[in-house]
């Protein structure tokens, strides 16, 4: 099993990786994570934080393309006559009014607003509906769904152990899967889906979604059970070999992370948990208020009239430094929040960071400080993505 440059490589990330401590899941392609890999805990699973190294695989997706196992995710269906009135009630987003194949980016809200999870919904078929949400909420999502569920005409089923899970970013993902793709991608549109022929397997679900900041889909492998790992194998092995002309590269969780927070995306049980709402996380524009009923909804309302008090910021540092989750912030000397994740950017090659202040210092342009160890480091408050989104993104000018 490969190790080199562990240390170095950890320097890049803030993610809550955990030594080997009791029985750990593994998915479909544990193999090749662990003979290619470096293998941590992450999430109740065995998975890799990287191969080749973070840098280098978070530059490959910002230039060219990489692919994630991201299997580890968890994924329900809903169906039924009365699959639309369920998710209506569970999620602050209409739900009745998405076309077949449309996706969404959503949340499942507690009674006092905070955010049990997010996740993204697919319309499958008139009543029928994919749920895609974090690994380490797999089990208590499921139960929150299955928990509403009942007064409902539904079926709810639990299939994270039966698909293969693949996400493929980058500006050269479109280029990777059309070498094996029967239709032509591009007319996928972002959050939207279909079902496809992808080399010589049949009846795979892409999604044109990411979690990277970059244009890509994610690809679903169905009706392949754990014991199928060949077959997972043989899948992303394909895929490797369509992109070997762009310089694909396999990517771990050390990448997702950097590029994710570089582009401003939230992390479940880091930036949002079930203590904060969408309105303190300025995800407000995914709250829909006409709705005359969801999970939350009260308290949302009466947030949104007294005004919330604290704000997620985005923060570049000015000065070196590696930012992580839990560091103090300042302003004009006075302590104003902490961070909830930092990382030292492999693109912009300085210090970054996401977290909450009090709302007179959450204004774009203010000057903080960041502790670190003992040091107040400065930084200003930015609007995400961090990069220049001309020339990377999915506004990106060719």
């Amino acid at each position: 099993m490969c190790r080199i440059n562990i240390v170095k490589d950890l320097n890049f990330i803030g993610l809550k990786i955990n030594t080997m401590s009791g029985p750990l899941k593994r998915t479909h392609l544990f193999s090749f994570h662990e003979k290619y890999g470096n293998i941590v805990e992450f999430a109740g699973f065995e998975h890799a934080l990287f191969y080749e190294g973070i840098e280098s695989e978070h530059m490959s997706v910002r230039n060219a393309v990489g692919i994630f196992d991201v299997t580890h995710m968890g994924r329900t269906l809903i169906e039924g006559k009365e699959a639309v009135y369920l998710l209506e009630k569970l999620l602050p987003r209409k739900i009745s009014n998405m076309s077949l194949k449309q996706g969404r980016y959503s949340f499942f809200l507690n009674k006092l607003g905070g955010i049990i999870d997010d996740l993204t919904v697919f319309r499958l078929d008139d009543n029928k509906f994919l749920i895609v949400y974090n690994a380490g909420n797999r089990e208590k999502d499921f139960k929150w769904i299955s928990e509403n569920a009942s007064p409902y005409e539904v079926r709810v089923m639990d299939v994270s152990d039966n698909v293969v899970m693949l996400a493929i970013q980058g500006p050269k993902a479109i280029s990777t899967l059309q070498k094996l793709s029967n239709i032509e991608l591009s007319s996928i549109k972002r959050y939207w889906s279909d079902w496809i022929k992808l080399g010589s397997f049949d009846s795979v679900l892409v999604t044109r979604t990411g979690y990277t900041g970059e244009d890509g889909f994610e690809v679903y492998l169905w009706d392949t059970p754990l014991s199928m790992n060949e077959k997972a194998e043989k899948f992303l092995l394909s895929i490797l070999e369509a992109g070997k002309e762009f310089g694909i590269k396999p990517c771990g969780l050390g990448a997702r992370d950097t590029l994710r927070l570089e582009a401003g995306m939230c992390l479940y049980g880091h930036d949002i948990d079930d203590t904060t709402s969408p309105l303190e996380a300025r995800l407000d524009t995914l709250v829909d208020f006409e709705k005359n009923d969801f999970v939350g909804r009260e308290a949302l309302l009466e947030q949104k009239e007294k005004g919330v008090k604290r704000s997620r910021v985005c923060i570049k540092l000015q000065e070196k430094g590696i930012p992580r989750r839990d560091c103090e912030l300042f302003y004009d000397g006075i302590k104003v929040g902490r961070l909830t994740s930092g990382t030292f950017s492999p693109l912009l090659k300085t210090g970054i960071g996401m977290g909450y202040v009090g709302i007179s210092a959450a204004s774009i342009g203010n000057q903080l400080q960041v502790k670190i160890r003992e040091n107040k480091v400065k930084s200003v408050v930015v609007e995400p993505p961090f990069y220049d989104t001309t020339k990377y993104g999915l506004k990106r000018i060719a």
